[in-house]
């Protein structure tokens, strides 16, 4: 039998951008219990490299951001979604500001860069390293509030549900979570009258992933189990050039050693092989298209990665144009000056996920979320460059708002059965789940990756089948470790992608497939329905 821990207001789920922010909007009125799965700036929010994009320039308009967002998206975004956030977003900034984020500026006002996708500068940055300022501002506040409780190291089971009331029922309403403790192995039941998915996305779902350890998928996989839809599973964002190394994961290089000259070339032949592809741009064609490129080259020669080449600029200039990736690779061995850079595309953000409207609410009563775990009608088919960190301060902050405004009509915690471990023992099978978290990652992004063919999604969709068995049996088993959590909503998260990619019938965006090449005339979302 588990213990419970003190009865909070509003539980939050992730303790990254969207989450944090939901928090300290909410802190003045509630009290907020904030989990997060290992440390609190473990997720994704840390390791954001760009920054953020809002509207800030003279001569730039709202028009045009969301024109560029809609863009990016391939028609598939939600306009009027696009709009709330675009609207939303130098109030965001100027809330960061206060809380101390030390955003770059140029004389009195903030430096802008442009990124691929944007018609103007509007992008506020700290560095390239956006992301740690941002959390650590956000976190620094959290842990002064006194109505905010953070705990580190839960790891999130399940959702608690009105199925897990004393008095059973399947009104569907949410009241809370059961976790895991890493450092006792207990599982706690966290209850509250509102709870906020800030989970992340599921970019460990593949072999080669930028995303934190962490991301698999959690939030997703836990909504769509208590019943909530899932929208654009399909759409996972790949970036093209991530270093390939087999000790150091997910370090990206940087889109700009291409933009200043690097060239890709296949080790087998020796040659260039951008102008095959796109012979006007070569490998300064678009993100979508490099990846294609590179994914198409290593395919066709069976090759494990492609080369990054710029050592035919002089030393001086690469040392001084990206000391960081020089420093990273010199560690490893490789001279980035005489020497190319081993590199494969790698997932980098999903941008479908729980289906929520423009307060954040998902279908399940008392069940809100923010950030990447959603589908909110902003990416669309694909993401626009510094709109993820946008979007969790605005829809963080649009669930606040709405729990605050309706909190009269969320029903108290009815009383919820503890986790009852009582039939299960501790496994001595862990190789299994080593075995099989390797297995998914591979097939994903062997079958589910940037180019897919309906023969190579129904493969996959086979294994899954198989695994789902197996991993169902040992989760009845055995007593729940992290290990086993995480595997079994990269499982159910894999699922729901490769389903969601059969469903549609043509290539938009982030989704390419050589048997449906065309794009539909109407854009319409795949909804997955429990």
């Amino acid at each position: 039998m588990s213990e419970s821990p003190p009865a909070t207001d509003v539980l939050i789920v992730g303790s990254g951008a969207a989450g944090l922010t939901a928090a300290l909007n909410l802190a003045e009125r509630f009290k907020v219990t904030v989990l997060a799965k290992g440390a609190l700036n473990e997720g994704s929010t840390a390791w954001a490299q760009g920054g953020i994009a809002a509207v800030l320039e003279p001569g730039d308009t709202f028009e045009h951001h969301v024109e560029d967002t809609m863009v990016a998206g391939a028609g598939l975004n939600d306009r009027d979604i696009v709009e709330f956030v675009v609207e939303n977003a130098p109030a965001a900034i100027e809330r960061l500001t206060q809380l101390g984020v030390p955003f770059a500026t140029e004389g009195n006002a903030l430096h802008l860069t442009r990124e691929g996708g944007h018609s103007h500068r509007r992008i506020v940055h700290v560095a390239d390293a956006t992301g740690w300022a941002v959390q650590e501002a956000l976190q620094r506040a959290a842990e002064a509030h006194p109505n905010i409780t953070l705990v580190p190291d839960q790891v999130a089971i399940d959702l608690a549900t009105s199925r897990h009331e004393q008095r059973y029922s399947g009104a569907g309403n949410v009241w809370g979570v059961y976790a895991v403790d890493r450092g006792t192995g207990r599982v706690n039941l966290y209850t509250a009258r509102a709870t906020i998915l800030a989970t992340g996305g599921a970019g460990r779902t593949y072999l080669f992933s930028t995303a934190p350890r962490g991301a698999t998928g959690d939030g997703i996989a836990m909504a769509w189990r208590a019943g909530a839809r899932v929208s654009n599973m399909e759409m996972m964002q790949f970036h093209p050039t991530c270093l390939y190394n087999l000790e150091v994961k997910n370090f990206l290089i940087t889109e700009s050693v291409r933009g200043e000259g690097g060239r890709l070339i296949n080790p087998q032949t020796g040659k260039r092989f951008m102008s095959e592809y796109d012979a006007e741009r070569m490998e300064l064609a678009p993100r979508d298209v490099v990846a294609r490129a590179i994914d198409a080259e290593i395919k066709r020669y069976g090759l494990d990665y492609v080369h990054l080449d710029i050592s035919h600029q002089p030393p001086e200039f690469v040392k001084g144009h990206f000391p960081n990736i020089y420093e990273k690779v010199i560690g490893l061995g490789i001279d980035m000056t005489t020497q190319p850079i081993p590199v494969v595309p790698a997932q980098h953000y999903t941008c479908g996920g729980i289906v929520i409207d423009r307060d954040g609410r998902t279908d399940l009563p008392g069940l809100y979320a923010a950030g990447e775990c959603t589908e909110s009608g902003l990416h669309g088919a694909n993401r626009l460059a510094s709109n993820s960190l946008l979007e969790c301060f605005v829809f963080g902050e649009a669930c606040a708002n709405h729990i605050a405004a309706h909190w009269d009509a969320l029903p108290p915690v009815p009383v919820i059965r503890p986790w009852d471990e009582s039939r299960v023992t501790d496994s001595d099978e862990e190789v299994v789940i080593k075995q099989n978290w390797t297995e998914i990652r591979r097939f994903m992004w062997n079958y589910v990756g940037i180019v897919r063919t309906t023969k190579r999604l129904e493969r996959a969709q086979h294994r899954i089948q198989m695994l789902t068995e197996e991993v169902a049996d040992y989760y009845g088993h055995f007593r729940v470790t992290p290990d086993l959590i995480e595997l079994r909503n990269l499982l159910q998260t894999a699922d729901l992608i490769v389903r969601s990619a059969l469903h549609r019938h043509e290539s938009r965006g982030l989704h390419y497939t050589l048997d449906y090449p065309d794009t539909a005339r109407e854009a319409v979302d795949t909804v997955l329905v429990p």
